[in-house]
Order: structure tokens, then sequence, then C-alpha cells
């Protein structure tokens, strides 16, 4: 496998380049003298827009988002923004190159195929109603949807979007929801679980799931909570024994989890279990966007302050932690002292004023 040797956190004013990027945009425009090329260049450290300029541009008839291309240009400065002048583009395939795709596209750090596992496992230790084992099951099992989660980013942008990272974000809210129902015993942790496992769904249908992560027709169209319950409506149908009641249930968490009309929720929560599940999915949301700001794309933590982040519209600061101090080795059991047993005076001693404690003197 090749590796690339500059990323685009790499790239500073004034570099001259020759690399390999993936395309996640690529549209044709007109300019005063010509057509030229709008691109943008991505790999796993982030993205940089670039233009091909005439009369280069006339070299390529299309050009396509995912599509791999071996580039020299000049790195500018345009609107206090990094741009790419391109003087000579190639489109290749990463097979044949012998590309390592993990480059290009940023991934979770846990492998998708054992963050399934361990959610499995997880269902299959806290569930015990049979009507929500036997629907978790034929979802997961479904080949179309374990082939679609298994890719899928959680977001676009904003958190976990990276492939794995809508199982990592599922997994999380599982664990807090679980946690929750231990704090408060009245709360039905069945469905609250089921429901934490169910509530993305659609957004494995929602973004695709290459390059470019953007949004499907049906994405765009009907959203992640729609494109959810419609993948899962033919399976609760076929669920055995499962009451309406329920089913009713599960689709009220599921619609309600953004917990605000404004933030795209069909309806507010309005049971108790409604509320843990938005507020768990807000939370691990907030926790990987802080985090994320605050980690630099080689894994390492950044010191002091952020940049201003958009989204959570403030800077986001690396504060010092409370030192955690080494383990002091567990004190070995006193061993009790040995002492001899008592002997029963006899009679005939007593008779005679002797007794044990003076015979020991």
């Amino acid at each position: 496998m090749k590796h690339k040797k500059t990323y685009v956190r790499d790239l500073a004013e004034g570099n001259s380049i020759s690399e390999v990027f993936a395309l996640s945009k690529a549209q044709r425009k007109e300019a005063k003298n010509g057509p030229y090329w709008q691109l943008t260049l991505t790999d796993r450290t982030g993205n940089i827009e670039a233009r091909i300029w005439f009369p280069q541009s006339q070299q390529f008839e299309t050009l396509q988002p995912e599509q791999f291309v071996a580039v020299n240009g000049q790195v500018a400065s345009f609107k206090d923004q990094l741009q790419m002048n391109i003087s000579d583009m190639a489109v290749i395939d990463p097979r044949e190159v012998g590309l390592d795709l993990t480059d290009f596209v940023p991934s979770s750090t846990i492998p998708p195929e054992e963050l399934l596992q361990e959610m499995e496992e997880f269902l299959h230790a806290e569930l015990t109603f049979k009507p929500w084992k036997a629907l978790c099951k034929s979802v997961l099992h479904d080949e179309h949807i374990r082939a679609s989660i298994l890719s899928a980013p959680g977001a676009k942008s904003i958190h976990h979007a990276y492939a794995g990272g809508l199982l990592e974000h599922t997994l999380a809210i599982m664990r807090i929801c679980k946690a929750l129902s231990q704090l408060y015993p009245q709360v039905d942790k069945e469905i609250l679980l089921v429901a934490a496992l169910f509530h993305d769904l659609g957004k494995a249908f929602e973004l695709s799931h290459g390059i470019s992560r953007e949004y499907t027709d049906a994405g765009r169209l009907l959203g992640h909570i729609q494109l959810g319950l419609e993948t899962l409506e033919p399976f609760l149908r076929k669920t055995k024994d499962l009451p309406e009641a329920l089913a009713m249930h599960l689709k009220h968490l599921i619609v309600a989890h953004h917990g605000e009309l404004a933030f795209g929720s069909p309806c507010l929560p309005q049971t108790v279990e409604a509320f843990i599940l938005h507020y768990a999915d807000n939370l691990d949301a907030k926790v990987n966007t802080v985090h994320g700001a605050l980690t630099a794309p080689d894994g390492e933590e950044i010191s002091g302050w952020s940049e201003y982040h958009r989204t959570l519209g403030r800077y986001l600061y690396q504060p010092m932690r409370t030192p955690v101090s080494a383990k002091a080795p567990e004190p070995e059991p006193k061993t009790p002292k040995k002492t001899a047993p008592r002997s029963e005076e006899s009679p005939l001693l007593k008779a005679m004023g002797i007794t044990a404690t003076s015979g020991n003197s």
C-alpha cells in the first residue's frame, strides 16, 4: 500500500504540491477567459478548494466526486482561505496504484465489525422481552441494512462524521440509556435500549458512504427520521406478539429524539423515555463535537484554545486535568497471632489451688 506524504492539514500558502487526493466536489463553471473546474480536494485530514483554469480545464470533459486524482499545483490564499491552483492533473485508479484508502476517508478508531458485534452482545445481555429481541435480530441480520450501517457516518460534518461513526454513536447512546435506566428504575429500560439502537437508523440511508458523504436524494427529501421509520415499519409488522401500544411508543421515541420542532423532530418528547433518549443523544453528540474540536487530525490533543466553533457558537478550551496518583499497594492482610488453646481446669488442680494461669506463670 502506498501512503500519502502530504495531507490537507500540512498545506500552507506558497507550497508547491505534487500529491494524490480524492474529489469530494467537482463543478464545471464559466469565467470571462473560458471554462474552468471548481474542485474540492479531500483526504482524511480535511478539504481544500482547487481550480483548474482555462486552457488546462479543457483536458477534462467530465470529473466526478469519489474519483482519485494526482495533482501538481500551487497553494495560494483567496479571501483568507487556502486554495490550490492546479497546473496538471490525472485521474487514477486507487487499486491499480495501490493507495491505502484510510488516507482519504476518516474512520472510527474501532473497526465497525467490532462495534456491531459489541452492540449485538450488549442487546443479548440486556433484553429479556422476546419480541424486542426478535425485532433487533431481524433488523440487524438484514443484509442490506447490515452493510449500510457498517460503513455509515454518524453525520455529514458536525459529530461522528466518519466511517463507522453511526455505530460508534449508537452504541454510546445505548450505554448512556442503560446507565440512566439504572438511576431511574421506573423507566422502561428495554424499550429505551431498542429506541437507542434504531433512533438514527435512517442515517444509514440519508448520506452517501464514500469520500463526499453527500446527502442522498431520499436524505434531502425525507430526512433520516422518516427514512428510519420507513425502514423499521415492515419489521415491526412481522414481529410476533409485539403489542401495538409498545410499537407506537417505540415510534414516538424515534420521531421525538431531536427534542424540539425547530431541530427536526415531528413532535416533542411526551414520555419519560423520550426525554431520556433525547438528552442522551444530545449529550453524546456534544461530547464528540467538543472532543473533535480539541483533537488534531493526527489524534493528538490540542492545548489551550480551539478555533472558533461555528456550530457550538464559541471557542473551546482544553483544561488542565487532575493528576492521577499511582495506586498505593494493597496492604497485606494481617495474620492473627496463634495462641495456645486454653485447657479446661481439672477439679483436682482447682482443689490444690493450682489454676491454669498460675501454672503458666
